[in-house]
C-alpha cells in the first residue's frame, strides 16, 4: 500500500455522542444552577470560568480521562468547545488550580449545595441508603494519605473515603475523603448527618452497610431517633457471634446448599440484645459462595465441634437488624447491597475516582466531589436517556454511544451536528436524540 499523509482543515470530532449530555445538561438547567453558588473565583482576567471548568472536567471524565494529566483529551477538540459553547478550551493545569482554591468549607458548602439541589429533583422518599468505604492506594507523600486497612496492598498509604449510595435511583449521596488510617466507622453519626442534610426532606426506610459499621455506637444512634431507622448491617464475627452460630441448630432451608436461622445475641458493651440473621453456604453444593468459615474461637481450633457437619463445609454470614420480616427476607434485601460495590468498582475503572489525587487534601476531595457529580449525571442520562433494562457501564456508553466521529456546520442561524454512522445505527440515535430533548426528572414513587 502506497500510503500517503494529508490535513483536513475541518474540525472533526471523536466524540460528536457527547451531544447528548449536552442536552442533559441543557435540560437540567445544572449550568444555571452552578451560577448561583459562591464558587472560588479565579485572580486573573484571562482564566477560565469556573462553570466552564467544572463542566469541561465532566465531559473529560466522559471521555476517558481518570487522572489530571488526561484531562488534555478534550483541550484540543475544537468541537466540542463549540458545542458546549467555550471560545478556548482548558488543559490539565488550570484544573489543579482551580481545584487548589477550594477549602473544607468550599468543599462543604458547594456541593451539600449542589447535592441538595440534584436530590430535589428527584421525586422519590423512604429511600433505601447503602453507606461502604472504600480504598485508594496513594504513591507519594499526599496529604492524608497514610498507612491503614489495606487488604491488595498491605504497608502501602492509601486513603479511605466514606460514600453513601441511593439504592432507589442507583446515585451517590454524599462523599468524604478520609486519611487512610481511618476505621470504617469513623464520623459515621457526622456521615450520616450529612448525608441526610444532603437529601433534605427525605426519609430513610432502609439502612444498609457493611461489618466495617457494626458498631455498638451506630446502632445506638440508629435505634434512638425519634422515628428509629431500620438497618440491616452485616456483623462482625466476634467470639460471641461465632458461639452463637455454632450453637444454632434449627435452620430452615432456603435453596440447595442455603439454610437460614436466625439468633438473639448482646455483646458484653451492649446494653440490649438484638436480632442475628445467619446464612450458611455449603460449599460442597455452592463451591463459588461467599462469607467466613468457622475454624477457630478465641484463637483456638474449635475441637469440640471438630466431627460437628455443622461447621464443616459451610461458610457463614451473619447480619444484625432491627426489621421484624422474617429471615429470608432480612437475606434478600441485604444482598442488593452488592450493587454498592459495582458503583464503586465503576467509580475506579470507568471514572478515575482513584486517580484524581494531588498533594492537598481538600483540593483533593473538591475534584473528587466533582467526579462524583459527574457520575450521578452518567446515570441520570442511563436511566432518563437510554431507558434500557440493562444499567451500561460508562466504559460501554463512551464506545457505544460517544465515540462518534462528526463535525458541526451552519445554517443561517442554525448549527448542524453531522455524524458519521453507520445507516442501521441512524434511527436508533436519532430515537435518543429525541429523548434527550423529551428529558424530565424521573419518578420513582411511581
Amino acid at each position: 500500500m502506497n500510503l500517503k499523509l494529508e490535513f483536513l482543515d475541518k474540525q472533526i470530532s471523536p466524540w460528536s455522542g457527547l451531544s447528548l449530555m449536552k442536552q442533559l445538561l441543557d435540560k437540567t438547567k445544572i449550568e444555571s444552577f452552578l451560577t448561583t453558588l459562591p464558587l472560588p473565583v479565579q485572580g486573573s482576567n484571562r482564566a477560565y470560568s469556573p462553570i466552564q471548568l467544572i463542566v469541561q472536567f465532566w465531559i473529560s471524565i466522559w471521555c476517558g480521562a481518570n487522572r489530571f494529566e488526561h484531562l488534555e483529551v478534550t483541550r484540543h477538540d475544537a468541537m466540542i468547545g463549540e458545542l458546549f459553547g467555550f471560545k478556548k478550551l482548558a488543559g490539565h493545569r488550570a484544573f489543579q488550580r482551580y481545584f487548589a482554591k477550594f477549602s473544607q468549607a468550599d468543599n462543604i458548602n458547594i456541593f451539600t449545595s449542589i447535592y441538595q439541589w440534584f436530590f430535589s429533583q428527584l421525586q422519590f422518599d423512604n429511600f433505601t441508603l447503602d453507606l461502604d468505604s472504600t480504598i485508594f492506594c496513594r504513591y507519594g507523600n499526599q496529604e492524608g494519605a497514610a498507612i491503614g486497612y489495606n487488604p491488595s496492598k498491605p504497608g502501602r498509604k492509601s486513603h479511605h473515603p466514606l460514600l453513601a449510595f441511593v439504592d432507589d435511583c442507583r446515585m451517590l449521596a454524599n462523599f468524604w475523603l478520609r486519611p487512610g488510617n481511618s476505621h470504617s466507622s469513623n464520623n459515621f453519626i457526622s456521615f450520616l448527618m450529612a448525608t441526610l442534610q444532603n437529601l433534605k426532606g427525605k426519609r430513610i426506610g432502609l439502612l444498609r452497610a457493611d461489618s466495617g459499621f457494626f458498631d455498638q455506637t451506630i446502632l445506638n444512634h440508629l435505634e434512638s431517633q425519634p422515628t428509629p431507622i431500620q438497618y440491616i448491617i452485616a456483623a462482625r464475627f466476634y467470639p460471641g457471634v461465632k458461639l452463637s452460630l455454632i450453637k444454632h441448630k434449627a435452620w430452615l432451608a432456603v435453596d440447595t446448599g442455603i439454610e437460614i436461622g436466625e439468633v438473639m445475641y448482646q455483646a458484653a458493651d451492649w446494653s440490649t440484645s438484638r436480632r442475628i440473621v445467619i446464612v450458611r453456604q455449603k460449599i460442597e453444593d455452592r463451591p463459588r459462595a461467599t462469607g467466613k468459615k468457622i475454624k477457630k474461637l478465641n484463637g483456638k481450633q474449635l475441637e469440640i465441634f471438630q466431627e460437628d457437619d455443622q461447621i464443616k463445609g459451610y461458610r457463614y454470614s451473619c447480619m444484625v437488624t432491627n426489621l421484624t420480616l422474617p429471615a429470608k427476607e432480612i437475606w434478600t434485601l441485604y444482598r442488593g447491597r452488592a450493587d454498592a460495590e459495582n458503583r464503586i468498582k465503576e467509580l475506579k475503572e470507568d471514572f478515575g475516582v482513584a486517580g484524581f489525587n494531588t498533594a492537598n487534601f481538600y483540593q483533593t476531595e473538591a475534584a473528587l466531589n466533582c467526579v462524583m457529580m459527574a457520575y450521578n449525571l452518567m446515570s441520570l442520562f442511563r436511566q432518563a436517556t437510554i431507558g434500557t433494562k440493562v444499567q451500561h457501564t460508562l466504559k460501554t456508553l463512551r464506545y457505544k454511544v460517544f465515540s462518534v466521529a462528526g463535525y458541526m456546520t451552519k445554517d443561517g442561524n442554525s448549527h448542524i451536528l453531522k455524524l458519521a454512522m453507520a445507516m442501521k445505527r441512524r434511527e436508533w440515535f436519532t430515537g435518543l436524540w429525541q429523548n434527550s430533548k423529551n428529558f424530565s426528572w424521573p419518578n420513582y414513587n411511581s
